[in-house]
């Protein structure tokens, strides 16, 4: 198979995944049909169905994508060592992980009903206690664990609960980081 031939076929699935979660996003996943995706990409459900045979596959198909950077600070952070310099990394990383597929982040907490009922629900929890295994000591005082893992929340909250105050979103993301890090810094030092 040629290049082209394989970068427009990728370039499909792409558009599909783009479209679906903007509808999602915009009508909720449960009220999205697949063949209102196909209609909006102006394709027959037969193409969409070469692609992604459910509204489940399109949605673990973005996941997958946007998780990627992730599972790659989770496999970098279990070969690191137990250093806070290392936890403040695996905080930093994930920050920039979460704004960088902030779309579909902002889907899953505002379907998060939905989302417990598919596989990435399943998915994403797995991932959170994989980078909270990273972060947290588990012979410290459980306080210092809780900050932790409050840590990676913090972030998530972050990206939701400080959309309505006026500032710049890059300068209230690094305050929302700088707070998680603080946590993790003051559960190290206290461990």
């Amino acid at each position: 198979m040629d290049g082209s031939r394989h970068r427009r076929r990728g370039d499909t699935r792409q558009r599909i995944q783009d479209v679906a979660l903007e509808l999602f996003s915009d009508q909720g996943y449960e009220k999205t049909s697949l063949r209102e995706i196909a209609e909006r990409l102006d394709v027959t459900k037969a193409a969409l169905y070469y692609h992604f045979k459910t509204k489940e596959d399109i949605l673990i198909g973005i996941f997958g994508d946007l998780t990627r950077p992730i599972d790659e600070l989770i496999a970098w952070g279990r070969e690191q060592p137990h250093t806070l310099a290392t936890k403040q990394e695996v905080v930093r990383r994930y920050s920039e992980a979460l704004s960088d597929g902030g779309p579909l982040f902002r889907f899953m907490q505002e379907n998060q009903a939905t989302v417990r009922e598919l596989r990435i629900g399943e998915m994403f929890k797995d991932r959170m206690l994989e980078l909270s295994a990273i972060i947290r000591d588990v012979d410290a005082p459980l306080a210092d664990q809780v900050r932790c893992i409050t840590a990676l929340f913090t972030l998530h909250a972050g990206m939701f609960a400080l959309r309505e105050l006026k500032a710049d979103p890059e300068d209230k993301r690094k305050a929302v980081l700088e707070v998680a890090i603080d946590l993790v810094t003051q559960a190290h030092n206290g461990a």
